[in-house]
């Protein structure tokens, strides 16, 4: 099956074609550890999941190789380090398992390598090295910068000229700088920052070079996709190109480009000030479960801004419920062709989450649950949510049985005050002459069921 891609460097939708469909190569930022993370960051690593997931399904498991990094040197760590009084070793250990445990819940696959970057300093220091052999770096007052005129197509992924990209930027203004559009590769590192050795002195590497060491220590100098959110198409995206291509001429880095857009909540940019900033582990502490969270963030293109509401996530819930009653025992059958169809026309999950909503309605259940798995969703795995504790069909059977009484008697008022409480417990109540159904909905909460029977 084709697969058709928008790539951000040409900003056309392309007919994927692997460099070697024997190995699939994708490389993804991945979070810098000093914090939960947030909302906003499990976007991409769902997204990026579930193109993780095609390619295994079209080019075969052990064909592709994914590769997502760990940021765990980095200004922001130094300072909480600070802060707290605790070890950047000790912060970073924590704060990396947290975001595996939480992308874990929401489903997330790990990838094949999640390279940390203090592993690779040695890697980093060699590629600034030749970069400066070469002529595109220089060494100033302790620091390397990137000589960004050496590369005549900077600005190409973005589409800014160099000048629109000073005018436009935060551009850090230091004296030492040929360009004020030169990044930084290396910087000194004071005694209690950590640093290491190198031939400008102790220090500590830039942001960029870090994605660009590793990527072609595990991937090579070329290899078929990038990915990130759009956030960090300039400068981060920018700056590895630059230094990739300048340090290893002979490839050509990424082929394919893939930015997702970026997150709101409640039609908002997500914000503190707002009161509308959560993490994931928030949403997971709230009782939203990890598998309504990815259903939610699928249901929007990738390329399209998403808005995350509670009521979006009420009615995730009341779809996820009604989907594993269905698929409750039923061995998965084929991915179904036209949830395949939707994913490899540009990772279409909000097209396929709707070709689910037929197949749930056609009562295919096997099918159903194939399609399901391919976008992660109905899984062992994210399912304990929805086991309920309270056996619904004896609720049903004792409501039945009010409703034969309340006939004879003409006094619906135990009826009435069943009912009530089921609701009020998230049950969705139907009752006809064939008799009383209770589905759990949106929002079903079993611990106010205690006592009804």
């Amino acid at each position: 099956m084709d697969i058709w891609l928008t790539n951000s460097r040409t900003r056309k939708k392309e007919r994927f074609e692997p460099i070697d469909a024997e190995n699939v190569r994708i490389y993804v930022c991945g979070p810098t550890v000093y914090d939960r993370a947030h909302l906003g960051n499990a976007r991409p690593a769902i997204v990026f999941d579930v193109l993780f997931r095609l390619m295994r399904q079209v080019y075969g498991p052990d064909h592709v190789t994914y590769v997502r990094n760990f940021t765990d040197v980095d200004d922001k760590i130094n300072a909480r380090a600070e802060a707290s009084g605790r070890s950047i070793g000790e912060i970073t250990a924590e704060t990396t398992q947290w975001y595996l445990d939480d992308m874990a819940a929401v489903g997330v696959m790990q990838p094949t390598h999640m390279p940390r970057a203090t592993e690779y300093i040695s890697q980093m220091i060699a590629m600034i090295s030749d970069l400066i052999e070469r002529g595109h770096a220089y060494e100033a007052e302790g620091h390397v910068l990137f000589a960004v005129e050496s590369y005549t197509q900077y600005g190409a992924l973005s589409g800014r000229s160099v000048d629109d990209m000073i005018a436009g930027a935060r551009v850090e203004v230091a004296p030492y700088k040929r360009n004020p559009m030169d990044f930084v590769l290396w910087k000194p590192s004071s005694p209690e920052l950590p640093g290491w050795d190198s031939p400008w002195g102790r220090g500590r590497p830039g942001w960029h070079i870090e994605c660009s060491a590793m990527s072609y220590e595990l991937l090579g100098a070329s290899f078929d996709i990038h990915g990130g959110g759009n956030d960090l198409m300039f400068p981060h995206h920018e700056n590895e190109i630059a230094q990739s291509c300048c340090a290893h001429p002979e490839g050509g880095f990424a082929r394919v480009w893939l930015h997702n857009e970026m997150l709101q909540v409640e039609g908002k940019k997500m914000s503190k000030s707002l009161g509308n900033f959560f993490t994931v582990h928030d949403l997971l502490e709230q009782g939203v479960p990890g598998e309504v969270i990815r259903f939610v963030m699928l249901s929007t293109h990738y390329r399209r801004p998403m808005d995350w509401t509670a009521e979006k996530a009420a009615q995730a819930e009341a779809v996820l419920r009604k989907w594993r009653g269905l698929v409750d025992g039923v061995e998965a059958g084929p991915v179904p062709e036209a949830v395949l169809a939707a994913l490899a026309d540009d990772l279409n999950t909000a097209g396929a989450i709707a070709e689910l909503h037929r197949l749930a309605g056609a009562g295919e259940a096997p099918a159903l649950k194939a399609g399901a798995g391919l976008l992660g969703l109905l899984t062992p795995e994210l399912g304990a949510w929805a086991e309920a504790s309270v056996d619904l069909s004896e609720l049903a059977a004792r409501l039945a049985e009010l409703r034969a009484q309340a006939m004879q008697s003409k006094d619906f008022s135990e009826v009435d005050r069943m009912k009530t409480a089921l609701i009020e417990a998230g049950v969705e109540v139907r009752m006809s002459k064939a008799g009383v159904e209770l589905l759990p909905g949106a929002g079903f909460d079993a611990a106010k069921l205690e006592g009804l029977s």
